[in-house]
């Protein structure tokens, strides 16, 4: 099952994300994600996080927000994608920082389902994400979501992943 949680809920649950998170991630520190990524995160606008849930156990989940130019992740790939593509695609954006989902539960359908209910009722224009350069499931997965590779390496190992979600500026 998947649920949209609000800042509160997400926030009180940041222990167990971070486990999830952990997981996902050879170099996922849960602590550090629990007590620094989430909560600096959840106060920034439009903060969205959905999580799955299997027999009453948290084994994914996926969040963003709005992102605005003079913030780290924000000011850092619009140095390294160029000025043209930062005017176009960087700033009012909705910036999706994970996706992590269990080993365990990996496979099964999980990440696209985080994906698309994260997406869904969004009002920004465009979505920008990170993930790995190379031929991972993770790039796989946002490339059959409809993503589409703006830069293929930003110089550290990560490709930026854009998506225009047809919605109109000002709506």
């Amino acid at each position: 099952m998947i649920s949209v949680l609000d800042r509160d809920s997400a926030l009180a649950i940041a222990y167990e994300l971070g486990e999830v998170y952990a997981a996902a991630f050879d170099d996922g520190d849960a602590e550090n994600f629990a007590t620094e990524m989430l909560p600096k995160h959840s106060a920034r606008d439009d903060f969205k996080l959905v999580a799955a849930d299997r027999d009453g156990r948290v084994v994914g989940l996926a969040y963003g927000f709005t992102g605005h130019r003079g913030q780290w992740w924000a000011d850092r790939v619009a140095d390294a994608a160029g000025p043209e593509l930062a005017a176009e695609w960087i700033g009012g954006h909705f910036e999706v920082v994970e996706l992590a989902v269990l080993p365990d539960a990996q496979r099964q359908g999980i990440g696209t389902a985080l994906m698309q209910e994260l997406m869904r009722d969004l009002s920004n224009p465009r979505a920008l994400l990170t993930t790995y350069a190379d031929d991972r499931p993770a790039p796989r997965l946002y490339r059959r979501l409809g993503w589409r590779l703006l830069v293929p390496d930003l110089g550290w190992g990560s490709a930026l992943y854009g998506l225009d979600r047809g919605v109109p500026v000002g709506s």
